[in-house]
């Protein structure tokens, strides 16, 4: 496949593949065990990864946006997904859960402020933990900013995004009876966790597939499916959380408390084609926030391989490994 120069600029942007140093799994309590891993040095300058999803995990390539000699590179699989325990489980699994757990993994390595670093769910996630902790957030790098809100929702699975891909939006629809498209969160709720165990699969490979397929300005409009492992877990833990809206105490919960954090450095990468998270909500963030820089990446979309989105987070890293 010939490469582009924007993929040769990025390959040769990130940093080489680097495997941890440390592997461990921490009790976080309520039965979940995660999967917790260090890489780069052990010594250096302590940054967490908080991946997508909900349900997402993290993985290899993730290390690579970081300095290994200066970074000690943080990444765990949230709650019920990658390879922590159980998987793909909604018990105990809550956005207030995932916000104790990264506590809960801050103090089992001893670290006491770090550079917190999310894209897309994990931008979400990065803020509310953020709100919920302020003292030890460092900085916040953030991609594909997610707030949470219906409007959010209701552009991806209610038929806004859609409007752009009718033939993919289409077969998201298919496994749920027209009477039920008014809302489709709530339709696969009740299959992907019923007890039709081939409609559930069915509805899970659909529910990602819509969402990977749509994740870069790329795609050639293929339905993508993952392996039915990931399929379960992802599709289950991710409607989860959107069917309860986040567990959060009100629709616009981020910007309401953005005041808390608007101390904190904040910068903001966003693809101007991002189909899933429109870049309105990352600019909503940066007019809140005092101290937030935003970067609207164009020719690109959601995901964190995008290559101009990989090249500016990369570059934003080295940037705050100077300033140290």
């Amino acid at each position: 496949m010939h490469e582009s120069v924007d993929e040769k600029n990025v390959r040769a942007r990130l940093y080489p593949s680097i495997e941890p140093f440390d592997r461990r799994m921490i009790d976080a309590g309520n039965g979940h065990m995660l999967y917790v891993e260090q890489s780069g040095n052990p010594t250096g300058v302590p940054v967490v990864v908080l991946h997508g999803g909900p349900g997402g995990g993290c993985s290899p390539a993730m290390r690579r946006f970081f300095n290994p000699r200066h970074y000690r590179i943080i990444l765990f699989d949230q709650r019920g997904c990658g390879r922590s325990k159980p998987f793909a489980s909604v018990e105990n699994n809550t956005t207030w859960d995932l916000v104790r757990d990264i506590e809960t993994i801050r103090n089992e390595l001893q670290i006491s402020s770090w550079h917190v670093f999310g894209g897309s769910w994990g931008a979400t996630l990065s803020l509310i933990y953020a709100i919920s902790h302020p003292e030890p957030v460092r900085s916040m790098t953030l991609r594909g900013v997610f707030l949470g809100r219906q409007t959010e929702l209701d552009w991806f699975y209610g038929g806004g995004a859609g409007a752009f891909w009718p033939d993919i939006w289409e077969r998201f629809l298919d496994p749920i009876p027209k009477a039920e498209h008014n809302d489709l969160v709530s339709a696969y709720n009740k299959r992907l966790f019923g007890t039709n165990d081939a409609e559930a699969l069915k509805c899970a490979r659909a529910w990602t597939a819509w969402e990977n397929t749509l994740a870069s300005i790329q795609s050639e409009g293929n339905f993508y499916i993952p392996n039915d492992a990931f399929c379960r877990a992802f599709a289950r833990l991710e409607n989860h959380y959107f069917h309860n809206r986040l567990f959060l105490d009100s629709d616009n919960f981020i910007l309401e408390n953005s005041a808390t954090i608007s101390h904190i450095p904040t910068r903001i990468v966003q693809g101007r084609f991002d189909m899933i998270c429109p870049p309105v909500s990352a600019h909503e963030l940066a007019t809140a926030m005092e101290k937030a820089e935003l970067q609207i990446v164009g020719l690109s979309g959601h995901a964190l391989s995008e290559p101009r989105i990989s090249a500016a987070l990369a570059e934003i890293m080295d940037d705050i490994a100077l300033q140290a």
